[in-house]
């Protein structure tokens, strides 16, 4: 069984592009971006909005959370912040966790995604868990295409999960495990 404070220290990944740090206060104006966008909202299902103060409390928060690891996805040749991807419902028990990202729709379509997958997961299975696990809405191929890429394997489907602004949106649920 694997230790309940699990990401009681979360590292810096590094990618070819990308560098994935803790997320934190530092990052309160690409989180507030990322928040305010529309076509992100919608791929991932958010309805809820978030109150500046709301966000600065929640960022002030992460470092005492050592259940979940959260990253901000910074493009290094420009220092962009692009994203934020996610460890979160980890079983130390069941050794599993769930996975999710978020990028701004204008840095879609040129790998970042796949990337940051590919990194977060290599770090979850070497941490000792054995599962990754993820839904994605219907309406956003271009992230099951992504998560395909890195590993992920389509398990199931929960038809009409979602009511996004009057239609009826099915759940793909996918996972990633450890070999052997």
């Amino acid at each position: 069984m694997l230790p309940d404070d699990l990401f009681r220290t979360v590292p810096a990944l590094r990618t070819d592009r990308l560098d994935l740090v803790p997320l934190g206060p530092e990052h309160l104006e690409g989180t507030l971006a990322l928040l305010s966008d529309p076509e992100a909202l919608r791929l991932t299902g958010t309805r809820q909005s978030f109150s500046r103060e709301a966000v600065i409390a929640w960022l002030g928060s992460l470092s005492a959370q050592h259940d979940r690891a959260d990253w901000a996805v910074i493009r290094r040749e420009d220092g962009a912040h692009i994203g934020e991807v996610v460890l979160n419902d980890v079983s130390p028990e069941d050794e599993t966790t769930g996975f999710r990202i978020a990028l701004s729709i204008e840095h879609a379509g040129k790998g970042y995604g796949t990337e940051t997958t590919r990194a977060v997961v290599a770090f979850a299975l070497e941490a000792g868990l054995h599962r990754v696990e993820l839904e994605v809405y219907a309406f956003n191929p271009r992230a099951v295409r992504a998560y395909e890429k890195a590993g992920f394997v389509v398990e199931g489907r929960r038809r009409d999960a979602l009511l996004w602004e009057g239609e009826r949106v099915d759940a793909i649920m996918m996972a990633v495990v450890a070999d052997g």
